[in-house]
């Protein structure tokens, strides 16, 4: 068993992957306005700069996480890092809006390699249940950390290097993370890896793209053009497909015996609503600021200031709070806040108050800073080791799910409602987008309570036993 030693920076490392991987999930959005004047590119299109990343990533993680299991989690984990370095710099080079999506694409299949190979490392290295519980809580944290600072740093970036400046910070640190990688972090794999499932890719792949174009397009194609309902036809057709088909299987992509677990499904849950809130968040705040009041890049990122202090604060507390007591609290605080967060700027107009805005910042990074330790801990809490890896790729599978359709539904929502000039016409049409962020938060406020009964807690307890007979002595903490 490695040193304590070891096991911390094992930890680190994995941590300074997931850094870079969220970071750059929030970080482009403060660059939108600038990309789409470089680029001349429409709304649709700077969704698609989004949500090209965040797709691949959603339809890949749990491919990637299979794949660590048999041919080697850290053989995986320097592949994906030396994707994610490569495509960081195309993308810092791309020419046009087509090929900034691309290599946003490719960006995202390095990605895909790090954030479940490096839980699956965590999880095989921290083998006592406290202290792999206090780990994932930093693990936890490093997400919601990385993507409320992604503004911030943008900001700063864009302002005063350009917005192809962004992608550049994850080169040194991707090296950096590559080195260490080689030096201090053990092979492993799976005992008895799973078989591939690339039927089961394929209809994961084709569901989430065709229904993200149906959601982006539509307004624009109209919703009853041929391009845009051969597509929303494909999304259902792969859904019914998808659990059909992972039912007969004896080694699925996704075993949905898992969902029997009410934490799991509820983390699951949580995790696109929490995840769609903050896409949708970020996208009308990044419009809103820089489109409506005028504000340079710098500005901007530094009035979404309370949000990133509150998300850097409450992160930490909250993977301590879920290890040393289980998920209730932060769940409850983080539905709480962002509701109350989003319901404020239900009232938001071109002059709103600075009182207003910064309440509503600090609140909603209170709200999601508290959020992501207990939904990485429901995934994985009750499970066999051998299996951990594969609840937390369906976590940040949800995770990316989650933002893709909060860029997609909330941002076609607010944006199609314009009328007249963007900028005078924009405060009002982002109320819809506002109110279903509310809704999003109400939902992971319904799910903290039901998610941490007694109840729930049997039914991790069930689903663990029928997945390892041996693992009934090990209840679910709830």
């Amino acid at each position: 068993m490695p040193t304590r030693r070891r096991r911390v920076l094992v930890l680190a490392i994995c941590c300074l992957s997931l850094f870079i991987v969220g970071l750059d999930v929030t970080v482009v959005n403060i660059a939108l306005p600038s990309v789409r004047t470089d680029l001349h590119a429409p709304s649709s299109g700077l969704q698609w700069v989004i949500d090209a990343y965040t797709l691949v990533l959603a339809a890949l993680l749990m491919l990637s996480g299979s794949t660590a299991d048999r041919v080697g989690r850290r053989r995986t984990f320097q592949t994906g890092l030396a994707l994610f370095v490569l495509g960081s710099l195309l993308c810092s080079l791309a020419p046009g809006l087509g090929w900034l999506i691309a290599f946003r694409a490719l960006q995202a299949v390095g990605g895909s390699m790090l954030n479940p190979v490096a839980m699956s490392i965590i999880t095989n290295t921290f083998t006592d249940p406290r202290e792999r519980a206090q780990a994932i809580g930093v693990w936890g944290g490093v997400v919601g950390v990385s993507m409320a600072l992604g503004p911030v740093a943008g900001g700063l970036l864009v302002e005063s290097a350009g917005w192809r400046s962004i992608f550049w910070v994850n080169i040194p640190v991707g090296l950096a993370a590559l080195a260490l990688t080689a030096a201090y972090v053990p092979e492993s794999r799976a005992p008895h890896p799973r078989r591939p499932d690339p039927v089961g890719q394929l209809l994961v792949a084709v569901l989430l793209g065709s229904l993200t174009w149906t959601i982006i397009e539509g307004p624009g194609r109209g919703w009853t053009s041929p391009a845009v309902l051969a597509p929303a036809c494909a999304a259902a057709g792969a859904l019914a497909a998808f659990l059909s088909w992972e039912r007969r299987r004896a080694e699925p992509l996704v075993d949905l015996r898992f969902f029997r677990s009410v934490p799991f499904a509820g983390a699951t849950a949580t995790a696109v609503c929490a995840f769609a809130a903050l896409g949708g968040f970020l996208f009308l705040n990044t419009l809103y600021l820089q489109e409506v009041r005028g504000y340079d890049p710098v500005r901007a990122g530094l009035w979404t200031l309370p949000m990133a202090v509150l998300t850097l604060l409450c992160a930490p507390l909250s993977g301590r709070i879920v290890g040393r007591s289980g998920p209730r609290l932060p769940l409850l605080t983080a539905g709480v806040a962002m509701t109350a967060s989003t319901l404020l700027l239900t009232t938001l107009t071109a002059d709103s108050s600075a009182a207003l805005l910064l309440t509503a910042y600090a609140l909603f990074g209170l709200g999601f800073g508290m959020v992501n330790a207990p939904i990485t801990n429901a995934a994985v809490s009750g499970m066999p080791r051998e299996r951990a890896g594969v609840a937390a790729a369906v976590a940040s599978t949800s995770r990316q799910v989650g933002q893709s359709l909060g860029v997609a539904v909330i941002g076609t929502a607010a944006v199609s409602a314009v009328s007249g000039p963007f900028a005078q016409g924009f405060p009002a049409a982002s109320h819809v987008g506002w109110w279903i962020t509310a809704g999003c938060g109400a939902a992971v406020l319904v799910l903290g309570i039901i998610t941490s009964t007694r109840w729930a807690g049997r039914t991790a307890a069930e689903v663990a036993a029928r997945l390892d007979p041996d693992h009934r002595k090990a209840p679910a903490r709830t």
